[in-house]
């Protein structure tokens, strides 16, 4: 019996990480790129509207975004 009992506290103790913990690992750089990327979007704006960056802030959203993944993926943590 104590086999059995020292069983389950050891698959107890073995628990798997929340599932936001590790997308957050993610979700986090992801916001920081999108929010840089808006700004610069925003903020910077060409005067003749053909820079494809910074022509409209939500495009600079989804390019901040990726860049933000990108180095969440290339960090190895």
């Amino acid at each position: 019996m104590t086999k059995a009992v020292a069983a389950a506290e050891a698959a107890s103790v073995a628990e798997p990480k929340a599932p936001f913990i590790s997308m957050s690992r993610f979700l986090i750089p992801i916001a920081i790129g999108a929010a840089i990327g808006s700004a610069l979007g925003y903020f910077g704006q060409c005067s003749s509207g053909t820079c494809p960056l910074t022509s409209t802030w939500w495009r600079g959203a989804i390019y901040g975004s990726v860049m933000g993944l990108l180095m969440a993926l290339g960090s190895g943590r």
